[in-house]
């Protein structure tokens, strides 16, 4: 402990005199007693407990941070301190100067918090004390994870569905949930079954952040229900189950669609038959006789929707026998892309007469003799 006054006179800082109560020569001080003798008289960490709790979910690795809330804080962290010193009472009586860890080992279960204060005890005299405050480290699950460890508890479920026998898009939407897995962290189940995802939260905002993530992400259209579970009477509560239901577009990339007369016309009169480039945000399609291209989004899907004539899948294997590069390019043309004629035939026909086809190809800056294609 240390003495210190509030004291400016000289002659009291530069004289010694005897303590009043053990007699020893001490520097004079408003108090006229040592240090030993201020302690043994005053206690200026009475009322501060000297021992604590505090309680640690070992699922989420968070603390406990009264009255309800869980904060995710390392161990001799700046918030694990904050947390430690705001279960201590009596702190408020008291000055705190300093606060730091002392070292226990991690598995002890043990946190100890070397605290300094300072406190006026008689006139004018300030004591100064240093002393230990050891937590002991109680497991207690928090909320969330115990509504993860009861399977069946779950107020809201995100049903993704898309319509259709592939599901490239689908499966892009996955890789863009992998990309960002703090969308569907919080879930407590996810489950899989033949046409899609269910995604399983404990409440209904939780499940809504997916929605708006999903809805800017795909082109998709969701529909919500509610179901009541149970009515307080009393106090005039519900308690629901939501539903989100979210359908993707069916359209997948490289599949064959055909456009409604009058969307192709509201797209610069692109030809109704055109190929998808990608599924993102929007459709991209493009015609791959002239090399137009037109992005359709989810609202204009939806208002006017279609289908896809071929998937990939029903498409046939041809190789390319010649290839030639149409000239002049066509002005609307992307630069991505050649529009080209090209001379195929099927690969299991490859050499039997009248085998040989004609066709225009947007992919003329890909494709070479000898190469194989899907058409």
């Amino acid at each position: 402990a240390t003495l210190r006054s509030n004291t400016m006179d000289p002659n009291l800082a530069s004289s010694t005199i005897l303590c009043c109560e053990c007699g020893a020569s001490i520097q004079a001080n408003p108090a006229n007693m040592c240090v030993s003798c201020l302690r043994s008289r005053v206690d200026i960490t009475e009322g501060i407990p000297k021992q604590g709790t505090i309680y640690f979910c070992k699922f989420c690795e968070r603390y406990l941070q009264p009255p309800s809330t869980w904060t995710s804080c390392t161990l001799e962290s700046r918030q694990l301190l904050g947390i430690c010193l705001k279960k201590l009472k009596g702190l408020n009586q008291v000055r705190l100067v300093d606060a730091t860890f002392v070292w226990t080992e991690p598995h002890s279960k043990r946190i100890k918090v070397k605290l300094t204060i300072q406190k006026e005890v008689f006139s004018s005299t300030i004591l100064q004390q240093i002393f230990v405050v050891e937590f002991i480290v109680h497991n207690q699950m928090c909320g969330e994870c115990q509504r993860r460890q009861a399977s069946d508890f779950w107020q809201a479920v995100v049903q993704i569905r898309q319509k259709i026998d592939h599901k490239k898009t689908f499966f892009y939407l996955e890789q863009i949930l992998l990309r960002h897995p703090t969308v569907h962290a919080s879930a407590l189940r996810i489950k899989e079954i033949h046409d899609g995802l269910d995604f399983f939260y404990g409440s209904k905002s939780e499940a809504r952040t997916l929605v708006d993530f999903l809805l800017a992400t795909v082109p998709s259209r969701y529909q919500t229900s509610q179901r009541l579970i149970s009515h307080d009477t009393h106090s005039n509560t519900f308690n629901y189950k939501y539903t989100f239901s979210v359908e993707i577009v069916p359209i997948c990339k490289d599949d064959v669609v055909c456009l409604p007369p009058k969307l192709a016309q509201s797209c610069g009169n692109i030809s109704p038959i055109c190929v998808c480039l990608r599924v993102s945000s929007t459709i991209h399609l493009i015609d791959p006789t002239t090399l137009k291209t037109a992005e359709i989004s989810s609202s204009l899907y939806w208002r006017t929707p279609f289908e896809s004539l071929s998937s990939s899948r029903r498409l046939t294997q041809y190789t390319v026998i010649d290839i030639d590069p149409v000239r002049p390019q066509p002005r609307t043309s992307s630069f991505k892309y050649i529009l080209s004629d090209v001379c195929v035939a099927k690969t299991d026909e490859l050499g039997m007469p009248d085998s040989q086809l004609f066709a225009k190809t947007h992919l003329g800056h890909l494709l070479n003799p000898g190469d194989t294609l899907l058409g």
